[in-house]
């Protein structure tokens, strides 16, 4: 079954992804707070690592046949989130918050570990979704994850 996003779901989507890695993020014990800043949404205090992180949040919804398509994170992406980073004294850090059918999951990572992994091009660089890729995630000790498995109960059927 596809779903019909709202025209304002891409709005929504981005407010949920960072509420939901705030959230988390203040459950395990971190100081943060949302931020209207070009280039970082968030900053936390890590408990764990004493670090200040500038937090750029990519949040995306997946439809049917699309789980496995890569987050896009832009080149100029990455200058925004180093000057903003710059400016507070932060450690720059990417969380990637991608709905793709029963499962959200959530992937909090430097930039410098993402760059690491995916060098960045003349286009940026990219987080990718594919079933081997996640199973690296897993094993990686410098990417944090955790993921929430939602089920519909009782739910409107579609019109069409």
């Amino acid at each position: 079954m596809q779903i019909k996003k709202s025209s304002r779901h891409s709005k929504i989507a981005g407010d949920f992804g960072e509420t939901l890695v705030l959230y988390w993020l203040s459950k395990h014990g971190f100081e943060c707070a949302k931020v209207d800043h070009t280039g970082i949404d968030l900053i936390a205090f890590n408990p764990h690592t004493n670090e200040r992180m500038g937090i750029s949040v990519k949040s995306r919804t997946r439809t049917a046949g699309a789980e496995k398509e890569f987050v896009k994170l832009p080149a100029d992406d990455f200058d925004k989130i180093e000057a903003a980073c710059k400016a507070f004294a932060c450690q720059p850090y990417f969380a990637v918050v991608v709905d793709a059918g029963e499962t959200i999951r959530v992937f909090i990572v430097s930039v410098i570990h993402t760059l690491q992994i995916y060098p960045r091009t003349a286009a940026g660089s990219g987080w990718r979704m594919t079933p081997g890729h996640l199973a690296k995630y897993a094993l990686d000790p410098d990417v944090m994850t955790f993921e929430l498995h939602v089920k519909d109960g009782r739910w409107w059927k579609s019109a069409g």
